[in-house]
């Protein structure tokens, strides 16, 4: 186990913690907020939801793992022998990285065809990106790092082509109130996902030992509010907008004439 600090142990214990009220929170608002939105975009708030709540989960792990491997005592961080558990986080991301796509996907409410394609592909590399990225976190050796960090990037900017160039072509089908926020909601996927591998590299470029850990988990927890919390936010807004804007589009003109 790498020797921390109290302020390191502190600042992981007090970050894993945030993540758990912010995923918890999010949960409870995203499963509530289903009544607001219309019947075709309550699939997407649900798959919203369960990437909060498949995180709010992993997270109490975490955090257990982490309070198993360390003792305070006056002061003073000491590992117990336990290993922290790094594969909870894996299994999280195995689980929520293709939904967190998926819920964009559905809230775009492409055709059937597009939906299915676009979910389908997305989804498997999104799996992959994650899959291939784990033996190199678990790995001590940086050149073992840097060749399953090279292999995980390939998928990663399949995605991120997809995103912007498969997707954006979709955003002028959509609603005109809309259109901001999904633009907006692609941007922060790709932003969020490239602290991910950034924050891979922090032990292979001169992070060593407690300061290395530390990075790494509070990386990845910032990480992971953002691209699951922040993005579900924007997903329920898209869809509250999409939703106002269907309810118009289905009054008549008369109808609305009369309302006036």
């Amino acid at each position: 186990m790498d020797i921390i600090t109290l302020d390191q142990y502190e600042l992981v214990f007090n970050a894993f913690s945030f993540a758990i009220a912010v995923m918890g929170a999010a949960t409870v608002f995203f499963f509530l907020g289903r009544s607001q939105v219309a019947a075709p975009y309550k699939t997407a708030i649900t798959v919203t939801g369960l990437v909060t709540l498949i995180a709010a989960y992993h997270y109490i792990r975490i955090f257990a793992s982490w309070e198993a491997s360390y003792t305070v005592l006056a002061g003073q961080v000491t590992a117990t022998g336990v290993k922290f558990n790094d594969a909870y986080r894996y299994v999280d991301w195995l689980l929520t990285v293709p939904l967190l796509l998926i819920e964009l996907i559905l809230v775009m409410r492409l055709s059937p065809a597009e939906t299915v394609a676009k979910g389908t592909k997305l989804g498997i590399l999104a799996a992959l990106m994650v899959v291939l990225g784990y033996p190199g976190e678990i790995s001590a050796i940086p050149a073992t790092r840097w060749l399953w960090w090279t292999l995980a990037m390939i998928p990663f900017v399949i995605i991120v082509y997809d995103l912007f160039v498969g997707l954006k072509r979709s955003i002028d089908s959509q609603p005109e109130s809309a259109r901001g926020l999904i633009s907006a909601a692609r941007w922060l996927t790709v932003v969020s996902w490239c602290f991910y591998p950034v924050v891979f590299v922090f032990p292979m470029i001169g992070f060593t030992g407690g300061a290395a850990t530390t990075a790494v988990q509070v990386g990845y927890t910032v990480a992971d509010i953002v691209a699951k919390a922040v993005f579900g936010v924007l997903v329920y807004m898209i869809a509250v907008r999409k939703s106002a804007a269907d309810a118009h589009v289905a009054v008549s003109p008369a109808e609305r004439k009369l309302g006036a």
